[in-house]
């Protein structure tokens, strides 16, 4: 039997979990926790517990200090629950090849249940929706998908997805107009979209920038 602990900041689902948990075997006893250091406080003294943590939600700087609580406590097991982790929480995800379960809110209750189950026996669980996304992701990584993007047409490529017109990419680069059009062009051509929204998408799955700074 193992100890959980919830490390979610919206009662609503701390309530949601709590009612989840207590219709589930092999679990010891359930603790709630509101921040980064009382997670920290009870794990020092639990250290063979199972977390259910909302990253987005909670009060840690960056993946990379999770990693680290992750790594200073590597007998807890992990179960990120949240409504939705940007791509570069991911590509560092797999990148550093960190054993998290991952479910949304959103997910079903056969697959929150999944996910407990497997966190107890020390194994990891990802809903389905995440391990679709994941695989992409990890297709991306592994060849390197450009298109055979030019340095220069990334970059405008970027200056596209946040939002800047032809006109505001030519003046920030001290270029014609014309020239932005044709590197537009090119890009589009490349990429095999037609319009402003399908480059975005690209560009966010590629990693150029991220769905947390850029909402399509």
């Amino acid at each position: 039997m193992r100890n959980f602990v919830v490390a979610d900041n919206q009662e609503i689902t701390r309530l949601g979990i709590l009612s989840i948990l207590n219709t589930m075997k092999d679990i010891n006893e359930v603790s709630i926790v509101s921040n980064k250091s009382e997670l920290i406080n009870y794990l020092s003294d639990n250290e063979n517990s199972v977390v259910l943590l909302d990253y987005t939600m909670f009060d840690f700087s960056s993946v990379s200090e999770l990693h680290i609580v992750q790594e200073r406590y590597n007998k807890v097991s992990w179960i990120l629950f949240s409504d939705e982790l940007s791509d570069t929480f991911l590509r560092y995800l797999l990148a550093n090849k960190m054993d998290f379960s991952i479910v949304h809110k959103i997910s079903s209750l056969e697959e929150i249940k999944s996910s407990v189950h497997t966190a107890i026996y020390y194994d990891t669980y990802i809903c389905r929706d995440v391990e679709n996304h994941l695989s992409m992701l990890k297709k991306i990584m592994d060849e390197g998908m450009d298109y055979n993007l030019t340095a220069s047409e990334k970059e405008i490529l970027k200056d596209i997805a946040s939002g800047k017109s032809t006109k505001e990419i030519a003046v920030g680069r001290n270029v014609s107009f014309h020239t932005i059009v044709t590197h537009r062009k090119n890009i589009f051509r490349k990429l095999g979209v037609n319009n402003v929204h399908e480059a975005t998408r690209y560009a966010i799955k590629a990693g150029i920038v991220d769905i947390s700074d850029y909402y399509i």
